[in-house]
Parts: structure tokens; C-alpha cells; sequence
């Protein structure tokens, strides 16, 4: 089986450390291989940071598409690593031209974009995988499953949420490149803490349970003195079932670094998650048992889930295989719309249609604060 060859937009240069993470995902199972990118917005930047990484470099991702198109270059997918306002155009370009592409989240800057990248996705009926590192997590994935299975009954309630502690000071002030970026307007959007880190809060309501938000009431706060972002976000919201959904974040939890997590209540049980325990999920049922699943345990995992882990019993699957899960999950749908044999079934991780959720949720919590909390519609 050839190894299929990826591209990388953005990603390079001191202080942007993810794409390296993309770069181990990427490599992680010997099917896939980073070969090029244009990784900096500055041409030459660009072409040192290919450099460094190994791999044939480009000016610019126009270049890169020139390239592929020309036949210069072979591509069988793109990972996009940039900020928020940089995804819109590369994704666009190249899913165009029929290239399937990874994309950190959000999947853009506005619902319009979203919903455009979602438009050429159905047209070009071309692989999309959005970037949600921890929806790779084998026990996320377990959670997903049961609960669709109907482990813990008909969902009522689910509480879910990331505390940061990182932008509790003015970071942004020092030049600190992951702050500056985030907390400007231009760069994030209309929401840094609900677009950067409430989007991962969301997915875990959303993707998890399989249920939509309807409605939201918001509450955003800006806390440090100067900023013009909320750097605290707090939404309660009502579920397509008519259950109810507690999406929160913040950035100024002082002394937490990313405590992302779920809670799910149903009529039979209750799922629990933490990010930073990443390794156990705990099903609570109605009769009193208590079972904590653990990766790489003696537990029965379904196929769609089991398929994906990588290390015998005993030992610790984590960030770096989560991202890499993702990675596998576009690996596997474009060997099948190729007709490659011996395929498995990719897990249905979040892709376009979680992208603009995602984007329309920010923006009606962004609304429903600025009307003093008042329901809006999602």
C-alpha cells in the first residue's frame, strides 16, 4: 500500500508548534508522509521552514496548487495549520480542485465562509476532516458510540466545557504569538475564547451525543483590562430533543492549563470525559454500577472504535495518536472513494457540517450576549 502524500499549509516557524504535531500525527502509522508545504506567510520564511522540515517547500499555498495542478507536485491531501482567518482561502482553492483537506478549527472566520466550504464539499463530493484533536480520543469515540447505542438512554441534559487559566494577564501585551493572533478581530473573529476553545465544549455536546442546539442564551465576558475579545464564555442551550446543554469556556481559570470535558445525563445512565485524563471514560448506571473503560483494556470495543487503536493492553494511547486518529479517518475515506481493497470504515468524525455548526453557535452566543442573554436561535 503506497503511502499517501501530504501537503501542509502554515505550520512553520518559531512559536507555531502544531505543525510539528501534524507532522507526528502525520508520520505516526507509516501510511502517510509530509512531502511539501508552504508553511510561513513570507515566501522565503516559507521555504526555510520547508527546510527544516524536511520536505520540498513553496512561497505560497497558490504555489503549492500550481504545482499539483501542473503535475509538479503530487498530492493526495492538504492539512491547513493557520490561524483562524487563514483557513478559509486555502481550503477553498484547494477543494476546488478536488484535493481533500484537514483543517484545524474553526473551520473559518464567518457562517458564510462555512457554509460556502460546505457547499464545493457536496459538490466536489470530496474528503473534509475538521481538526477537532480530541474527538480522535479513543474513549471520546467509545462515548460517541454508546451513546448512539443507547447505552445511557434518551438524553436530558449535558455539561460540557474547557478551562484555560493562560490568558488570565495580558499575554498579547508581550507579543506572545499564539495570544496576539487569537485575541484580534481580524485574525479570530467575533469571539476568541468561544471560537478557540468553546468550539471544542460544543463538539463535545454536539458530536458526542448526536444532538443539535437549537437555541442559546450567552453570557461573554472580557476580563482582562484592554482586550477586545471575550476571554470567558458561558452558554446554556436547548437540545433538538429538548434536552438542555451547558457550553462553557475560559481563558482566565487561573492555574488550569486544558481541562476540556463532558458530562451527558440520560434516562438510563450518565457518560463522563476529561481531557486530561484522556485515557478513562465513566458510565454511570441506573442500578448503582460504576464502570470506568480504559484504553487498551481487556473491554470489548466495537469494531468502528478498536480499529483505531495502536499500542497493546497496558499502554497509553494520547494527544499525538488522537490528531494522528484523524488523520486515519481521511487516509481511509480517500482510499475508499479510490477503490482500494481492504479499507475499514472511517469513524464519523467532525467534518463540514460540525464546521458550520460550530460557526453559527459562536455566532449566536456572540448575539444572545450582546442582547443581555436573550434566546437566540442557533
Amino acid at each position: 500500500m503506497a503511502k499517501l502524500k501530504v501537503g501542509m499549509i502554515g505550520g512553520g516557524g518559531p512559536g507555531a508548534f502544531f505543525g510539528m504535531v501534524h507532522n507526528r500525527a502525520i508520520s505516526l502509522d507509516a501510511s502517510r508522509e509530509l512531502v511539501a508545504g508552504a508553511l510561513r506567510t513570507n515566501p522565503r520564511a516559507s521555504l526555510r521552514a520547508a527546510k527544516d522540515y524536511g520536505i520540498k517547500g513553496y512561497p505560497s499555498y497558490q504555489a503549492l496548487l500550481d504545482a499539483v495542478k501542473s503535475g509538479e507536485q503530487e498530492l493526495d491531501y492538504v492539512t491547513i495549520v493557520t490561524p483562524n482567518f487563514a483557513h478559509y482561502e486555502p481550503a477553498r482553492a484547494f477543494l476546488q480542485a478536488g484535493i481533500p483537506v484537514l483543517c484545524e478549527k474553526p473551520i473559518t472566520l464567518t457562517v458564510a465562509e462555512a457554509q460556502d466550504l460546505a457547499r464545493i464539499v457536496k459538490r466536489k463530493k470530496v474528503p473534509f476532516v475538521l481538526a477537532h484533536t480530541y474527538t480522535g480520543h479513543p474513549m471520546m469515540m467509545l462515548a460517541k458510540e454508546m451513546i448512539a447505542g443507547g447505552e445511557i438512554g434518551e438524553v436530558r441534559k449535558v455539561d460540557s466545557w474547557y478551562n484555560q487559566g493562560w490568558l488570565a494577564t495580558a499575554l498579547e501585551k508581550a507579543g506572545q504569538q499564539q495570544a496576539s493572533w487569537r485575541t484580534d478581530p481580524k485574525r479570530t473573529g467575533i469571539s476568541n475564547c468561544g471560537g478557540d476553545i468553546g468550539t471544542h465544549a460544543f463538539v463535545a455536546a454536539t458530536w458526542v451525543t448526536g444532538l443539535a442546539v437549537k437555541k442559546v442564551s450567552a453570557r461573554l465576558n472580557t476580563f482582562v483590562k484592554g482586550r477586545v475579545l471575550d476571554d470567558d464564555f458561558n452558554t446554556i442551550g436547548e437540545l433538538e430533543n429538548g434536552g438542555t446543554a451547558l457550553i462553557t469556556a475560559t481563558q482566565i481559570a487561573v492555574g488550569y492549563r486544558n481541562d476540556n470535558g463532558f458530562r451527558v445525563f440520560g434516562t438510563k445512565g450518565s457518560i463522563e470525559w476529561h481531557q486530561e485524563r484522556a485515557e478513562s471514560l465513566l458510565v454511570r448506571h441506573g442500578d448503582g454500577r460504576d464502570v470506568t473503560y480504559w484504553t487498551g483494556a481487556e473491554f470489548p470495543l466495537p469494531a468502528s472504535v478498536a480499529s483505531y487503536l495502536r499500542v497493546p493492553s497496558g499502554h497509553h494511547e494520547d494527544f499525538f495518536p488522537a490528531l494522528a486518529n484523524l488523520h486515519t479517518t481521511i487516509e481511509r475515506q480517500i482510499r475508499k472513494n479510490r477503490g482500494e481493497k481492504g479499507v475499514l470504515d472511517a469513524f464519523p468524525h467532525p467534518g463540514v457540517a460540525e464546521g458550520v455548526a460550530g460557526m453559527k453557535f459562536v455566532q449566536a452566543a456572540v448575539t444572545s450576549s450582546k442582547k443581555k442573554g436573550a434566546w437566540t436561535r442557533v
